[in-house]
């Protein structure tokens, strides 16, 4: 089977990581640090998601990037956590920007999130790989994992493991 890849960006990678592993149709979720071209080209806190697209659609992805992040909130670590979905070709950044363009409306106020080109990836020490896979009962797991988790499940179900 041949995945498809995608990178998202919003918020701290360890969220990231387990909001994307928890979807069905997902394969890998590779954590750690992404950048674009000029004048996104610092490295910013992100995954790399390969999913089946025969099984969970681009579109059901970025929802859920949208919903588990701070999507609409220009804040003072954008820098860090830069809000992104980062393509890997020309039709990808055309479907994404179709896919943002329809759940706009959905949202209370302006999405911040941008489309970029991947450019590059360093992936996060070992220790902090599969964060909340390894240890779901830290106290940073329960206070910011879980409640997306749980969110996820709910609204997304027919996508949830």
């Amino acid at each position: 089977m041949a995945y498809q890849k995608v990178g998202f960006g919003g918020g701290c990678h360890w969220c990231t990581e387990a909001v994307f592993a928890a979807l069905v149709g997902v394969g890998k979720v590779e954590q750690g640090f992404i950048n674009s071209t000029p004048p996104h080209d610092t490295m910013s806190e992100a995954v790399i998601v390969h999913y089946d697209a025969n099984q969970i659609d681009l579109a059901v992805l970025i929802e859920a990037h949208l919903r588990t992040h701070a999507s609409t909130s220009n804040h003072s670590m954008r820098e860090k956590y830069r809000s992104a979905v980062y393509t890997f070709d020309h039709a990808q950044a055309v479907a994404t920007m179709g896919v943002l363009n329809k759940l706009a409306p959905d949202f209370e106020n302006n999405l911040i999130t941008q489309v970029l080109p991947f450019e590059s990836f360093a992936a996060s020490e070992a220790r902090f790989q599969r964060y909340y896979e390894t240890d779901p009962d830290r106290p940073f797991c329960q206070r910011y994992i879980d409640p997306k988790l749980a969110m996820l499940r709910q609204r997304f179900a027919a996508y949830s493991t």
